[in-house]
């Protein structure tokens, strides 16, 4: 192996050699640009996983969010349903005033119906009475004279 000379023959082992060479550092480069593109994988994973993580957070608020809504939801209803029956109660209750009302006024009515014709008997009784006694007056004084010529009639 000694050839001193100044143009270098490649023996096929040194071809061998070279290839292998060449062929390592191809595998390097292959490697180097893997483990470039396995960061920058492991980077996207990371980036992910926290997006996950805040959405997860998310959902978790939403759903107490909901649960809260849910409840709200349920205690209004029951309150809608009390205020409904006491709605209710009042509306019939109102019913029940106006139909007290209205036969309060019609016993009003038949009482001032009944106090005119009261009042018109009144008239007429008084009418009458005004007569007996005028008659009453007169009959007092026609006796009175058939008394006095009575006791005329026994003086002579």
């Amino acid at each position: 192996h000694s050839a001193p000379c100044t143009a270098e023959v490649q023996t096929p082992r040194d071809l061998k050699m070279e290839a292998i060479k060449k062929k390592m550092q191809a595998m390097k480069v292959e490697k180097d640009n893997a483990c470039d593109r396995c960061d920058v994988t492991e980077e996207a994973s990371k980036a992910a996983k926290v997006r996950a993580d805040k959405a997860e957070d998310e959902v978790a608020e939403l759903v107490a969010k909901s649960r809260q809504l849910e409840t709200e939801l349920d205690l209004t209803a029951e309150k809608f349903a009390i205020v409904s029956l006491q709605l209710e109660e009042k509306e019939k209750s109102l019913l029940a005033a106006e139909a007290e009302m209205n036969a309060l006024n019609r016993r009003v009515q038949n009482l001032e119906e009944d106090l005119e014709k009261t009042e018109e008997k009144f008239v007429a009784a008084s009418g009458k009475l005004d007569k007996a006694g005028t008659a009453a007056d007169d009959s007092e004084r026609a006796k009175k004279v058939f008394q006095n010529k009575a006791e005329d009639d026994e003086k002579r």
